[in-house]
């Protein structure tokens, strides 16, 4: 018998991935498709995705008995808890259940079962209108999205031509480039660009024109394999 589907199952490497280049992809429900971008398992799985739902798509109610966290990237998510337009950050903790679905059509970037068992906090966070605080260097402004143990989940602001120095993400890192264009030593990584960043390879970001940036650290170690 066939294992799991796996896609992009190795923590250990470094991954780049062009979201845009990537093919959609049919789920269970007629209107939502997904790009896969990590997975391990097939329809219920431990998974980061980018999801698009078309106008008056509806999932049925469901449990996600591993938590489920996702940042509205266009249009108007929504469920029986609230609207979330886009900018939205939500978490909805291990055991929680809801019926998702978004009447004008939206994408999200969500991220499926990888929540700590005792990560019980539902968390929503408007973007749009949160509190930013100074960075790791001159011209970094950071938004708090979550903490739990070593796992930090921010939004980063880097205005132009900001940089940091050469460092390692403990316990790994994943970055989504919302906007802008993010580089390193290794490449240069426009709007639509998700990294994963194992926790053993150093690099120096920094941005010529400036950008935005989804960052989540500290949590390949519990969560991989």
């Amino acid at each position: 018998m066939s294992g799991p589907a796996r896609v992009r199952a190795d923590f250990a490497r470094r991954e780049v991935v062009d979201c845009d280049r990537l093919p959609w992809q049919a789920s269970p429900l007629p209107g939502v498709e997904r790009r896969l971008l990590d997975r391990i398992g097939d329809e219920v799985a431990r998974a980061t995705s980018i999801v698009r739902y078309a106008a008056g798509a509806v999932f049925a109610p469901h449990e996600h008995p591993l938590g489920e966290e996702f940042l509205v990237l266009e249009g108007c998510f929504e469920d029986e808890h609230g609207r979330y337009p886009a900018g939205h950050y939500v978490r909805n903790p291990p055991g929680s259940r809801h019926a998702p679905g978004s009447r004008e059509g939206c994408t999200i970037f969500v991220k499926l079962r990888q929540f700590a068992p005792t990560d019980r906090q539902r968390r929503v966070v408007d973007t749009r209108r949160g509190d930013w605080h100074p960075g790791p260097a001159d011209g970094i402004s950071v938004l708090a999205l979550h903490d739990f143990g070593a796992e930090r989940v921010v939004l980063q602001r880097w205005r132009p031509d900001a940089r940091l120095g050469s460092h390692r993400h403990a316990g790994g890192a994943e970055v989504l480039v919302l906007d802008g264009a993010w580089e390193d030593e290794f490449g240069r990584y426009p709007a639509g660009t998700w990294l994963r960043l194992p926790a053993a390879g150093a690099h120096a970001p920094q941005t010529a024109d400036g950008c935005l940036l989804w960052l989540k650290t500290g949590h390949l170690g519990a969560t991989a394999g």
